[in-house]
C-alpha cells in the first residue's frame, strides 16, 4: 500500500480512536482539559518549532505572498458563499466557518502526499508556501476572531482606543502568542532549534510530538454532526475545493505554467484540510465567554470542530485523486472542469435538501424579531 494512503488511514485511525473513547470521557471537562492541553502547551511548542525552522529563500520568497492571497480570497468569498450553504449571516455558525474554511493546514493533509509523489524539491517548495498561510493563520485571523468577540460583547459603544487595549491585553497573555513573539525574535537574531540548550529544546520536541495525535484525538471525542449539519459542511467543503481549483487553473493559465508537478503542487496545496489554529482561536474566545448563552456567542466550537472533521478525509481523497492523476491536469481545461463539478455539488445539494429553504426561513423571523424588538424600543 502506499505510503501516503498508510499515513492518512494513522490520521484517521487517531480521530476513530477518539470516537471510541467518548463512552469513557462522559464530561465536557475532560474533554475542555485536552483542549487546554493543546492550546496551552503542544501548540505552542509546535509553532515555535516551526518557526525556528524556517529558512527564507530569496528566490522563494513569492511563494508565501501567493499562498497568503489564497487564504484572502477566500476568506472575503466567504460573505457571499456561507448564506447560499444556509447559513445565515450574524450567527455563531456563519463567523465560525468563515473563520475555518480559508484556512490550510498543510503540514497534517498534504506535505505527506507531495513529498511521497512530488519529491523533497516541492516538498521545500510547499514548506516555504506554508508562510504565508501561517501568517494568515495565526495573526491575521487571531485579529479578526478577537475583534468579533469584542464587537458583539460589548455592551456598550467603545471608541477605537478602548476596544484596541483588550485585544492586546489578550494577544499578550495567550501562551501562542508569547511563544510566536519569542521564537520571532530568536529568528531575528539567528538563533535556531540547534542553538538552544539541549533541556530546552528537547522539551519543546517532546510537546510539539503530542500535538497531533492530541489534536486528532479531541476532534474525535468533541465531534457531534447531525444530519442536516453534515448536508451544510459537505456542500461547503465541496464549494470550498471547486473555488481553490478555479483559484488555481485561472493562475495556472495567466501565468503560463507548463510543468504538470508544479500544476499538482499548487492544486494539492490549495486543496489542504482546515487548519486547527484557527479552531484555537475560537476556543481562546470561548473560554472568555464562559458565562455566556450559547446564543449570545461569537462562535459554535461544535459546528468548528465538525468541520475540521469532515475537511480533512474529504481533502485527502481530493489530494490523493490530483497527485495520482499523472498529467491528467496538465492542461487548465480539465481543472476548470473539475471545479465547476465541485461547485455544482456544492451549491446544488443544500437546494436539493431544503436546508437553504429552511435556514432562510428562519433567518428572515429572526431579522423580524430584532425589527419588532427595535420598533417597540424606539416606541
Amino acid at each position: 500500500m502506499d505510503v501516503g494512503i498508510q499515513k492518512t488511514i494513522v490520521f484517521l485511525f487517531f480521530i476513530f480512536i477518539g470516537i471510541v473513547l467518548k463512552v469513557k470521557f462522559k464530561s465536557k471537562e475532560e474533554i475542555t482539559g485536552i483542549k487546554k492541553i493543546i492550546l496551552n502547551l503542544a501548540l505552542p511548542a509546535a509553532i515555535f518549532i516551526a518557526l525556528l525552522g524556517v529558512k527564507v529563500e530569496l528566490h522563494l520568497l513569492l511563494l508565501p505572498l501567493l499562498a497568503l492571497g489564497l487564504n484572502l480570497i477566500l476568506f472575503f468569498a466567504m460573505p457571499f458563499i456561507l448564506p447560499l450553504m444556509g447559513i445565515g449571516k450574524s450567527t455563531s455558525d456563519y463567523r465560525t466557518a468563515r473563520l475555518l474554511v480559508p484556512s490550510l493546514a498543510p503540514g497534517l493533509s498534504s506535505f505527506p502526499f507531495i513529498l511521497e509523489f512530488l519529491g523533497d524539491e516541492y516538498l521545500a517548495k510547499a514548506a516555504m508556501s506554508d508562510l504565508g498561510n501561517k501568517v494568515f493563520v495565526l495573526f491575521f485571523l487571531y485579529l479578526v476572531a478577537m475583534n468579533w468577540h469584542y464587537g458583539l460583547q460589548s455592551s456598550e459603544k467603545r471608541n477605537g482606543g478602548t476596544k484596541l487595549k483588550p485585544l492586546i491585553k489578550a494577544m499578550v497573555s495567550e501562551p501562542v502568542n508569547v511563544f510566536i513573539g519569542a521564537a520571532l525574535v530568536l529568528l531575528a537574531f539567528g538563533v535556531s532549534m540547534d542553538s538552544l540548550p539541549f533541556f530546552l529544546s528537547e522539551t519543546l520536541e517532546k510537546l510539539s510530538l503530542i500535538m497531533t495525535p492530541l489534536v486528532l484525538l479531541f476532534i474525535g471525542l468533541a465531534v457531534k454532526i447531525k444530519r442536516k449539519q453534515f448536508i451544510q459542511i459537505f456542500s461547503l467543503l465541496c464549494t470550498r475545493a471547486g473555488l481553490v481549483l478555479l483559484i488555481s487553473g485561472t493562475f495556472v493559465t495567466l501565468a503560463g505554467i507548463e510543468a504538470p508537478k508544479e500544476i499538482l503542487l499548487t492544486m494539492a496545496f490549495g486543496l489542504s484540510a482546515c487548519s486547527f489554529w484557527p479552531y484555537a482561536h475560537i476556543a481562546a474566545v470561548d473560554s472568555l465567554e464562559m458565562d455566556q448563552k450559547p446564543h449570545k456567542r461569537t462562535f459554535n466550537s461544535d459546528f468548528g470542530v465538525a468541520i475540521l472533521a469532515l475537511s480533512f478525509p474529504l481533502s485527502t481523497i481530493l489530494i490523493l485523486a490530483t497527485l495520482n492523476s499523472g498529467t491528467l491536469f496538465a492542461k487548465p481545461l480539465m481543472i476548470f472542469m473539475v471545479s465547476g463539478v465541485l461547485l455544482a455539488v456544492g451549491f446544488s445539494i443544500p437546494w436539493l435538501s431544503g436546508v437553504h429553504k429552511k435556514k432562510w426561513s428562519a433567518q428572515k423571523l429572526m431579522d423580524r424579531e430584532i425589527q419588532a424588538a427595535t420598533a417597540e424600543k424606539a416606541a
